[in-house]
């Protein structure tokens, strides 16, 4: 499994990191610090990642800007997005779900809450892509 996250902030992407090595230290995860790196990232890929994980608030392209093009990219439209974020701003929210995101994930205050957000987004979508 290949995971893609997008965060300008240092510390939550090595807490994202550790959270998902102690989930499964098999999961590949490659990380980019804002929106259009993660845009570039992506396009050189050889093969889309199973998850793709958006900050929203990021410097030069922001996580709605970068969840539109992705969405608008064959080979990444059908890539389940997860944003994660500190936003409480349950308008942005839903405009971000109308624009196919597929959960939503609050900045945990506990590396165990955000183990367990994020196991249940991989068990659900694991389930729902083989029954």
């Amino acid at each position: 499994m290949k995971i893609f996250y997008a965060d300008d902030d240092a510390e939550d992407r090595e807490i994202f990191c550790d959270v998902i090595q102690q989930i499964n230290p098999g999961i590949k995860v490659v990380l980019s610090k804002d929106g259009q790196e993660a845009l570039e990232i992506l396009s050189l890929q050889t093969s889309p990642p199973d998850f793709i994980f958006l900050d929203i608030n990021m410097p030069r392209v922001n996580g709605l800007e970068c969840l539109v093009r992705l969405k608008s990219d064959d080979r990444l439209k059908t890539v389940p997005v997860i944003i994660y974020s500190t936003t409480a701003d349950r308008r942005e929210v839903m405009k971000m779900k109308l624009l196919g995101a597929e959960e939503f994930i609050s900045k945990a205050n506990s590396f165990e809450g955000l183990k367990e957000s994020i196991c249940k987004i991989l068990m659900k979508e694991y389930s729902a892509t083989h029954q």
